[in-house]
């Protein structure tokens, strides 16, 4: 039975303390009254009802030059930020997932290709930003899509060659490390699989372990490959969409 590989990756982004000049677009942290209202608001609801964005005030972690640059962070759940403070010392820090609004996820991609703007197999993030920077008047529609809004926590990186931590509760691997459907696949599971590199289309076949999980990773064979976070990892987990063989590892049972 074929399945789905898709693949993930931890930004960097250059990032401020404080609002200025592009740098405007907010990530916050989790706000005081997300468990006692679900769902939440929408994406759409935090960004225009001033009782929503009430809500979001003086959560601020730190803004980001592009409003697409939130939402990849959003998507993958976490990332770096080198943040030039007040005083001009640039600090890398890294953003944990901290929780979201209780709504459902919608790949902006999808919405794309059913507005006719891009065609199936062409919605890939190269090709989304693309089509962002030559329409921006239509980047809060696009955005507003996705009703699903991610929170966050700062954490200290002391050190950088550590992934961040999957849902295992275990800093991920690049190459070795997969989002599965906890449903089917428990976390720590060995896992074969079997498919292709987006980029040059060679096999990629690789024992990985099952470390992670996320909202669109639904399935038995359905996992999603943790590439890293230099700039190669970027442009493989942009691109990937290869159809997956896989085979989960389970121990020999000796008891009969």
């Amino acid at each position: 039975m074929n399945g789905l590989i898709t693949g993930y990756y931890e930004p960097i982004f250059d990032a401020r303390r404080t609002p200025g000049g592009a740098y405007r677009h907010a990530l916050y942290a989790p706000p005081a009254d997300l468990a006692t209202r679900r769902p939440y608001w929408t994406r759409e609801q935090l960004q225009t009802l001033p009782e929503a964005q009430a809500s979001l005030r003086g959560r601020e972690i730190a803004y980001v030059a592009n409003p697409l640059d939130a939402l990849v962070l959003q998507i993958q759940g976490t990332g770096r930020l080198r943040i030039t403070e007040p005083d001009g010392q640039l600090r890398t820090v890294r953003l944990a997932y901290a929780g979201h609004n209780d709504q459902p996820y919608r790949s902006i991609g999808r919405w794309l290709i059913d507005q006719g703007q891009l065609q199936v197999g062409q919605a890939n993030w190269p090709a989304i930003k693309a089509w962002a920077q030559g329409n921006p008047a239509r980047i809060d529609e696009l955005l507003w899509a996705n009703p699903r809004y991610v929170f966050f926590r700062e954490e200290a990186l002391p050190d950088p060659s550590l992934g961040p931590r999957g849902a295992q509760g275990v800093p991920l691997t690049p190459g070795r490390s997969v989002a599965v459907d906890p449903k089917s696949v428990p976390y720590g599971t060995p896992v074969w699989i079997d498919t292709t590199e987006p980029l040059s289309n060679k096999p990629l076949r690789r024992l990985v372990m099952a470390q992670d999980t996320g909202s669109a990773i639904v399935g038995a064979v359905r996992a999603d490959y943790f590439w890293g976070w230099d700039s190669n990892a970027a442009e493989q987990a942009g691109r990937m969409r290869q159809p997956l063989r896989m085979w989960v590892l389970w121990p020999r049972d000796t008891s009969n």
